[in-house]
């Protein structure tokens, strides 16, 4: 039995168009856009078995054909809206709705950063089907008519970055931006940021800055589309954790939407003995999920982390993030730890942006000892945080000369696969980027530039910090007073407090 959801999306569930007793082909229409919403196709041969208000329940077909029923439609963008194709990067934004605009020769910015710790799923899709990627990058492009598209990608994707570079020369108009190792990279204003040199209002579209930002599955799915006629139905999966099979991340391509995570976690070895809960995303931005929860077009991620440590009720002031957990994710941790939820705070860059919090500067840090020290004066012992990776180096920057116990929303998760905790920033906020040959086309790093003795880990591993022998060593510092606090932050160290009594 599949279970698929009718709200996949931003917007508004859509509405079904098929009654129990329906018999429906792999990729047939089972309901249909309303408002700002996505059209949902089966992603199996079966019968309609049962409709609610937000699922539809297919019983599948013993024999399951390989086809799958075809979409209409003439140009590009009434193929894509057809498909019911969404943002595949967790937001899930129908993709036809954003690119219906004029960016007049603007920038078309594919998200291939798998921003999240321990998620592969985007680059095992750019190692495997790399031509296919760049065509449906070129058809997002005509889409909303711009000039040129940047793929932006972590610097450390050797593999997958040259490949790229070896095809790209018949796609003269998309490059590569390469990206720090840092969370949060993949968030769409840090995108525009980092390639156009753009910092945007929490408040503005990337319209504004004259782009799109694109995920890359949904590239993909967007070739599928033309090409193939394909609806959107199935989505690349990555599932990692406390498995039988180890702690290595698997990757499953193609997964029929609708299938729940205890069939995925099976298909991955079934878990290893006791577990602390199954995360429904990354690390940072996942949600605890049961076994039988069901993928959807934005599903990511599939984490079964070891048992919660038990805190014995120890105080713990909450600091909510706009680029980690939200109030709910952050209490439902408290509990799991055993902590008892003393005090909230939000970070000094998060602001409510009609009833969700984003951060001014995603990635970058001006301090949080002001906080700290409020937890400290409201009698706390530990503080659980969901920082980024600048956020987080800040806290360390003090909480712990206050005798505070700091718990990151991530380490559970982290300590799960062996992976060191999420505290200090060891990596260079600026990366090098690619050369560029006599014809102005970008090239591999010279095999001597290439960095050695990497860890191929997460991020913020202690011992993996070292920046490449050859890239620029940057010892720029500033100092600024705030909250009566001085700050001094050295760019390649650690920040220092200096609280004035």
């Amino acid at each position: 039995m599949k279970e698929i959801l009718l709200k996949q999306h931003i917007g508004s569930p859509a509405k079904a168009v098929v009654k129990p007793g329906d018999r429906v082909r792999r990729g047939g229409l089972l309901a249909v856009a309303e408002g700002l919403g996505a059209n949902v196709h089966s992603s199996v041969d079966g019968l309609v078995k049962e409709i609610k208000e937000d699922r539809i329940f297919v019983e599948e077909s013993v024999e399951q054909s390989d086809g799958f029923e075809p979409i209409s439609g003439g140009d590009i963008l009434s193929l894509i809206q057809t498909a019911g194709i969404v943002g595949m990067g967790g937001a899930g934004f129908p993709t036809a709705k954003k690119l219906n605009i004029d960016l007049k020769g603007g920038y078309l910015l594919v998200n291939a950063a798998e921003c999240e710790p321990l998620l592969m799923h985007n680059m095992r899709q750019i190692l495997e089907q790399p031509e296919k990627t760049l065509r449906g990058i070129n058809y997002a492009m005509q889409s909303c008519k711009a000039a040129k598209a940047v793929i932006a990608i972590k610097k450390k994707h050797e593999e997958e970055i040259n490949l790229l570079l070896r095809i790209l020369s018949d796609f003269p108009n998309i490059t590569l931006h390469l990206l720090p190792d840092l969370y949060p990279m993949g968030e769409e204003r840090a995108v525009v940021r980092e390639v156009l040199g753009i910092l945007l209002p929490p408040t503005v579209l990337p319209a504004e800055a004259g782009a799109v930002v694109i995920n890359v599955e949904t590239c993909l799915r967007i070739a599928e589309a033309v090409e193939e006629k394909k609806p959107s139905f199935l989505k690349n999966i990555t599932v990692a954790g406390k498995l039988k099979k180890g702690k290595e991340s698997q990757v499953f391509m193609d997964v029929p939407v609708g299938t729940t995570v205890g069939e995925l976690i099976k298909m991955a070895g079934g878990i290893d003995g006791e577990y602390g809960e199954i995360l429904f995303g990354g690390p940072f931005t996942g949600t605890a999920v049961s076994l039988s929860t069901p993928i959807t077009k934005t599903s990511g991620g599939i984490l079964v982390t070891e048992p919660f440590p038990d805190l014995k009720g120890a105080k713990t002031g909450v600091l909510i993030c706009a680029c980690g957990g939200n109030m709910d994710r952050m209490e439902d941790l408290c509990k799991k730890y055993n902590a008892t939820l003393t005090v909230v705070q939000a970070c000094k860059q998060a602001v409510d942006v009609r009833g969700t919090l984003k951060c001014e500067n995603p990635g970058n840090c001006p301090g949080q000892a002001a906080k700290i020290l409020h937890f400290k004066n409201k009698g706390c012992t530990d503080i659980l945080i969901g920082n980024c990776s600048d956020c987080t180096n800040t806290v360390m920057g003090s909480a712990p000369k206050m005798n505070l116990t700091v718990h990151h929303q991530t380490d559970h998760v982290l300590k799960t696969v062996g992976m060191e905790p999420m505290r200090y920033l060891t990596k260079s906020k600026t990366v090098e980027q690619l050369p560029v040959n006599e014809e102005g086309r970008q090239i591999p790093f010279p095999k001597e530039e290439k960095k050695q003795g990497s860890s191929g880990g997460g991020e913020e591993r202690r011992d993996s910090g070292t920046l490449d022998a050859k890239e620029e060593r940057k010892s720029d510092t500033e100092a600024f007073i705030e909250e009566g606090l001085f700050h001094i932050r050295i760019e390649e160290g650690q920040d220092i407090h200096i609280e004035f009594s």
